[in-house]
């Protein structure tokens, strides 16, 4: 997934869905493959659910957010990914025109899917 133009670091946040939105997130995106719990379709903290750029259930089983799988889910989920190149292409278009915060449910907030795909965005992985 190299060879795309320059995302700046800057453009892409990390936050989690439970937080209140601020204007420094430009467009919010949910990154997880499962509706967070006690949030309503409409809440503005959402933003977009971008559902295919999540861990398919069966990944995110396994992973189980143990910190020891850490590197082995990071490589599953960007093999993950290359399955979905037309998603990936159109988040990297408006990372690269401005602010996005993925948005996550994840209680770990340094070992989670919007981490990874953080990561994968900038070439980091």
């Amino acid at each position: 997934m190299t060879g795309m133009a320059h995302i700046p670091p800057d453009h892409i946040r990390l936050k989690r869905v439970y937080k209140a939105v601020t204007r420094e997130d430009g467009q919010r995106v949910l990154v997880d493959r499962l509706w967070p719990r006690g949030m309503r379709k409409e809440d503005p903290r959402i933003g977009v659910w971008l559902k295919p750029l999540s861990p398919s259930n069966e990944l995110r089983k396994w992973y189980g957010h143990d910190a020891a799988q850490w590197d082995e889910f990071q490589s599953r989920y960007a093999e993950e990914l290359r399955q979905v190149p037309d998603d990936i292409a159109a988040l990297r278009k408006v990372a690269r025109e401005g602010i996005v915060t993925l948005v996550y449910a994840a209680q770990d907030e340094t070992r989670n899917n919007a981490v990874a795909l953080r990561n994968i965005l900038l070439g980091r992985s």
